[in-house]
C-alpha cells in the first residue's frame, strides 16, 4: 500500500496527489451491469465491444449535443498557466466529480487507447505506467510521426484471464489513472466503489468519461465530446499548449475536407461491418453510424451509413444475404487497424470474395472492402483514422487509398503528420 509520509514526517508526493472530490447522488458511481455480444475473434476485443454494445441503446442521453466538428468548450477549471506547474489546481470531469492536484503527474495509467492516446499527444508516453489492455492499438499511426516513439513493449497489462487484481494497481503506484470506472465495471465486475474508492485514496486520483457511444442506461451523467474530454485530460498534465495546437490541427483538417466534400446524394454508401465477425460462418456484426466519439469521424466526413435505416439498436448480427440486401457501395470493418494484421485483414477478405453470396456484394466485386478504424480514439488516432477514412470513401476528391505506406507519402497527408509529430515532443 502506498505510504503517505517520508521519514521526515513531512507528506509525500503521493498524498499531494490525493483525490479530492465533489460526488452527487447516493453512490460514487452509477450502476453497471456485464453483458456480452458474442465477439470471438479476438478476446481482447470480445470484452470491450461486447461490454458497451449491449449495454448501450440508440437513443442518446438528453445531454448529447454532437456536432460535426465537436469543437471543445472551455472546462470550469482550465489551468492558467500552459506550462507544468506545481501550484494546486483542479479538473472537474464527471462522473468524478472535481479532482484536486498538488502536483502535475509523472506517472499514468489508463484503460485503453482513447485515454492513453490523449496522455500520448500531450508528450506523456514516457509517463505510461500500465493499461487495464495493451493489445489492439493501432500502433502504425505512431510509426507514422517522425521522431515519436511510444514504449509499449513492457507496459503490464492489468486484466487477465481472471479479472483485475487491486494489487496489481499498488505495484504501478500510478500518480492518475484515466478511465471512466463505471466502463471498468462492465469489463471487472467483481469490481465495487469501494474497489475504486481504495484506489483513488489509496493510490492515485481517477479521472475519465466513456465517450465511446452515447446512450447507454449506465452512462446517466454528462458526455463529453472528444476535445472536450481532451481538454480535461490537458488540464491534468497542464498542458495547455500542445491541447491547443493540437485542437488547430484538428480544426483544420475537418474544414479543409467538409470544404471539399461532394454534395449528400453523390456520397458513397458505406457499410460497417466487423471485422472480428465470422467470416467462414457467414455471420456478421454490422453497425450504424453512432453519435460518440467512436464514429466521429463518419460523421464529420458526411458519411453515408448504409445500414443506419436497417439496424435498430447499436449492432445487428446479419448473414451475407442480408447485407446483399443493402448491398452498400464500400464495406468498412471497424477494429480492421487494432485488431488485425494486413495478413491477416486479407484473408478474412479472401473469405468473403469466395464465398457465393460474398462474391455478389458491389463492394467485393469493386475492391471497395476497407480497414477501418477502432473506436477508442484518443486525438492522434483520430486524426489518422479521419485522414484514411477520406481517401476511402472520396478518392476522387482527396486521393486514392492504397495501404498504410499512404501514411509515408508527404504528398497524400490532408494534415501535417511532422507538425503533429513536433507538437507530441514539445516544439509547439
Amino acid at each position: 500500500m502506498a505510504d503517505d509520509s517520508d521519514s521526515g514526517g513531512e507528506p509525500t508526493r503521493r498524498a499531494y496527489l490525493r483525490y479530492g472530490s465533489v460526488l452527487a447522488g447516493a453512490g460514487l458511481l452509477a450502476g453497471c451491469s456485464s453483458e456480452n455480444d458474442g465477439q470471438s475473434a479476438t478476446p481482447v476485443a470480445d470484452s470491450t465491444e461486447a461490454a458497451e454494445d449491449e449495454a448501450a441503446t440508440e437513443t442518446p442521453a438528453a445531454d448529447a449535443t454532437p456536432t460535426a466538428t465537436e469543437t471543445a468548450t472551455p472546462g470550469a477549471t482550465e489551468s492558467p498557466t500552459a506550462t507544468p506547474t506545481q501550484s494546486p489546481y483542479s479538473v472537474e470531469m464527471a462522473p468524478m466529480g472535481t479532482v484536486e492536484f498538488e502536483a502535475v503527474p509523472d506517472s499514468w495509467m489508463a484503460y485503453f487507447s482513447t485515454y492513453g492516446d490523449m496522455a500520448i499527444a500531450l508528450g506523456q508516453a514516457d509517463g505510461l505506467a500500465g493499461l487495464v489492455f495493451t493489445e489492439n492499438w493501432p500502433r502504425s499511426f505512431y510509426d507514422a510521426l517522425p521522431g515519436v516513439d511510444v514504449p509499449f513493449d513492457d507496459v503490464p497489462q492489468l486484466m487477465g484471464d481472471s479479472g483485475m487484481d487491486k494489487e496489481a494497481f499498488y505495484e504501478l503506484d500510478a500518480d492518475v489513472h484515466l478511465f471512466d470506472p463505471n466502463f471498468i465495471q462492465l469489463l471487472a465486475d467483481d469490481w465495487d466503489d469501494a474497489d475504486f474508492d481504495e484506489v483513488r485514496t489509496e493510490i492515485g486520483p481517477i479521472v475519465g468519461n466513456s465517450i465511446r457511444r452515447r446512450g447507454a442506461d449506465w452512462h446517466d451523467y454528462q458526455y463529453y465530446s472528444l476535445y472536450d474530454a481532451f481538454e480535461k485530460i490537458a488540464q491534468v498534465f497542464q498542458e495547455r499548449e500542445r491541447y491547443a495546437a493540437l485542437k488547430e490541427v484538428h480544426d483544420d483538417l475537418i474544414a479543409s475536407v467538409q470544404a471539399d466534400l461532394p454534395p449528400a446524394e453523390e456520397r458513397t454508401t458505406v457499410g460497417l461491418l466487423s471485422i472480428n465477425s465470422d467470416f467462414e460462418g457467414g455471420t456478421f456484426y454490422a453497425y450504424p453510424v453512432h453519435d460518440g466519439n467512436g464514429h466521429k469521424q463518419y460523421r464529420d466526413l458526411g458519411m453515408r451509413g448504409a445500414f443506419d435505416d436497417h439496424i435498430e439498436g447499436s449492432y445487428a448480427e446479419w448473414d451475407y444475404e442480408q447485407i446483399l440486401e443493402v448491398d452498400p457501395d464500400a464495406l468498412l470493418f471497424q477494429y480492421g487497424f487494432s485488431h488485425v494484421s494486413t495478413e491477416d485483414f486479407e484473408q478474412r477478405m479472401t473469405a468473403m470474395r469466395e464465398d457465393p453470396v460474398g462474391s455478389q456484394l458491389s463492394a467485393v466485386q469493386n475492391d471497395r472492402l476497407y480497414r477501418g478504424g477502432t473506436s477508442y480514439q484518443g486525438p492522434i488516432v483520430n486524426l489518422f483514422q479521419t485522414e484514411i477514412a477520406a481517401k476511402q470513401f472520396y478518392p476522387d476528391t482527396f486521393g486514392e487509398w492504397h495501404g498504410l505506406e499512404t501514411l509515408e507519402d508527404e504528398d497524400a497527408w490532408l494534415f501535417d503528420h511532422q507538425r503533429v509529430a513536433d507538437i507530441v515532443r514539445g516544439d509547439v
